[in-house]
């Protein structure tokens, strides 16, 4: 995959919002968790857009996420929660796109993608 062009104005909004003050990956994980849980609206509608080893949906899989998952639970990865066969599991954020989503919760998973996409690690 190839790796996206560096965007200042992302750039500055990860660092002053989402990895502020954060000493280490525990804190950059935090700092993460509470930016995204904060800023997407919960309910919403997703598409899978690549298919993760981790995670049984396929590309172009409609689903609806529900929440983000328990803290504990994204201390790798940030995962969201949502209904897949009439059962709740948590999946990679980084794999889906919103459908028809309000502004606030395209700009936090598009800064989540971002940073994926980046290479960044925790």
């Amino acid at each position: 995959m190839k790796r996206p062009k560096k965007d200042p104005v992302r750039e500055d909004r990860i660092h002053n919002e989402a990895t502020v003050d954060a000493n280490g990956p525990e804190e950059q994980v935090m700092g993460w968790y509470y930016y995204l849980d904060d800023k997407i609206r919960f309910p919403f509608q997703a598409q899978c857009i690549a298919p993760k080893i981790v995670s049984p949906l396929r590309k172009g899989e409609t689903v609806e996420v529900q929440r983000m998952a328990p803290e504990d639970a994204c201390s790798g990865d940030m995962l969201v929660l949502i209904r897949w066969h009439d059962r709740t599991m948590a999946v990679p954020l980084s794999q889906l796109v919103a459908i028809d989503p309000d502004e606030s919760t395209t700009e936090a998973i598009g800064d989540w993608h971002y940073w994926v996409a980046q290479g960044y690690l925790f």
